[in-house]
């Protein structure tokens, strides 16, 4: 190897860090000393070794990032310690060295997962920039990483749990936005999770340690909306007695989740649109504006292009919101997921009341996954900590049967059902009775569709409309 003067690293552009450890692995003490000279030079962190056995050592003593090693080392060789490294330490870094005109050790080499080769002679710069080439790599797969961990841990503390292929389209799509700025718009049912999928993109970002404020905009008093969302000086209204910081300057740097968005107020629409667009907002009682970084998550479970429609809904707001559209998937969806989720709240709450709950039988099992779940996933997470509480496994079963009685009736009790005052979804419950019929009968669409009393094809037509093919 040369020893006449070449740039630095920082000089040649790659990038240098005190965090980032190398062990330097070579028999020949000139060589070992002018290797680590000029790694010392370019502020890396530096051990060395003359042989396998002094390297596996070190490494178990003080793990370093990066393995530097020559192919020859005495009774035993580089690869004899690649081995070791990609058994013990698969996500070490590996560069190995190789005497000229044996191109076939690099190749064993690489095959064997080194990440990278030098041939002897080389120059220094050659050194720096592979040893640079394969951080730059270390530190992508670290952070890919970190950003899956990261989802994994908020989903356990959240409850987003689930394998089902509508959950991990949901996973692919907070993955793919979470580290980004732009606006998510959830939808879904009430107790599908939609709040927890907002705190999994604020988690995802570079916000994650910045406010998240969540507000359910149904729970607002029309009255109060505008200053508890854009604030309020003292003296702005009856009341107002000192200055109020609004939601959204509260969540400056960080995320606002606006539940229920289909509940604001046409004015308030108004002035969060002008938010969105210009990213400022007044205080109620304010003459100037505040500029804020904020990033905006909403969420409905309604269908706004349907309150759009009827006027409800600003359409320009509705447009603004929906950048990113991601819709929770309604636990009758995602049966597949109901064992893992019972298992996950049963854990949980046992934890949290530092208690321990029965084992639940067979029977109590099938009549989990056979339930429709009109309250998703909040109703199974409640019901679980009643059960850890209680441990009446007879108790869970029969409310199970009385409340898919309640909320469905029998064919027999069709002609005494009486429509509460406040109405129903009528597109949700003819959905799940579509979907409980299939279920009931094992997918058998013609016993279904007698089991509802419809023809073949208005079944099969209704089927279509509500996507349950």
């Amino acid at each position: 190897m040369s020893k006449i003067n070449q740039p630095t690293a920082h000089q040649a552009g790659i990038p240098t860090s005190t965090a980032m450890s190398i062990l330097v692995v070579e028999d020949d003490e000139t060589q070992r000393e002018l290797i680590v000279q000029i790694l010392s030079q370019s502020h890396y962190q530096i051990d060395s070794a003359d042989r396998v056995e002094s390297a596996i050592l070190k490494i178990k003593a003080n793990p370093p990032d990066l393995v530097f090693s020559d192919w020859k080392l005495g009774q035993l060789t580089g690869m004899d310690l690649l081995n070791y490294v990609r058994r013990e330490h698969p996500d070490m870094g590996f560069i190995i060295a190789t005497a000229y005109g044996t191109i076939t050790h690099a190749v064993d080499a690489m095959q064997a997962g080194a990440d990278d080769y030098l041939t002897k002679p080389y120059q220094r710069q050659s050194l720096l920039l592979s040893i640079g080439k394969v951080f730059k790599a270390l530190t992508l797969k670290r952070h890919n990483r970190s950003l899956s961990s990261q989802l994994s841990e908020q989903q356990a503390l959240v409850g987003l749990v689930g394998k089902a292929a509508c959950m991990q389209k949901v996973y692919d799509r907070l993955l793919r936005v979470g580290a980004t700025d732009a606006t998510v718009l959830i939808g879904g049912e009430s107790g599908t999770g939609k709040e927890l999928a907002a705190r999994a993109l604020h988690q995802l970002s570079r916000r994650q340690h910045k406010p998240f404020v969540a507000i359910n905009c149904g729970a607002i008093p029309d009255a109060l909306a505008e200053a508890e969302l854009f604030g309020a000086e003292k003296g702005a209204f009856t009341g107002a007695t000192e200055r109020k910081i609004g939601k959204l300057e509260a969540a400056h740097q960080g995320t606002v989740f606006l539940d229920e968005i289909a509940e604001l107020p046409l004015l308030q629409q108004t002035k969060l649109l002008r938010f969105l667009q210009e990213g400022s907002v007044s205080r109620l009682g304010q003459h100037g504006e505040l500029t804020l970084d904020v990033r905006v998550i909403a969420a409905s479970h309604k269908d706004l292009q349907q309150e759009v429609a009827q006027g409800r809904f600003r359409e320009d707001l509705y447009y603004r919101l929906n950048v990113v559209p991601i819709t929770m998937p309604p636990l009758r969806e995602r049966q597949e997921d109901i064992g893992r989720l019972v298992e996950h709240f049963l854990g949980l709450h046992q934890r949290s009341y530092q208690v321990s709950a029965a084992k639940l039988s067979s029977k109590a099992l099938k009549r989990l996954l056979d339930y429709p779940w009109p309250g998703n996933v909040r109703e199974l997470a409640n019901r679980m900590e009643r059960f850890v509480l209680l441990g009446d496994e007879e108790e869970l079963i029969d409310e199970l049967s009385l409340s898919a009685a309640k909320s469905y009736g029998g064919a027999s009790q069709l002609s005494t059902f009486s429509l509460p005052d406040a109405g129903i979804d009528w597109e949700s419950f003819e959905k799940d009775c579509l979907a409980q019929a299939l279920a009931k009968c094992e997918g058998n669409k013609t016993q279904a569709a007698k089991l509802l009393a419809l023809s073949y094809k208005a079944f099969l037509y209704r089927l279509e409309k509500h996507n349950l093919n």
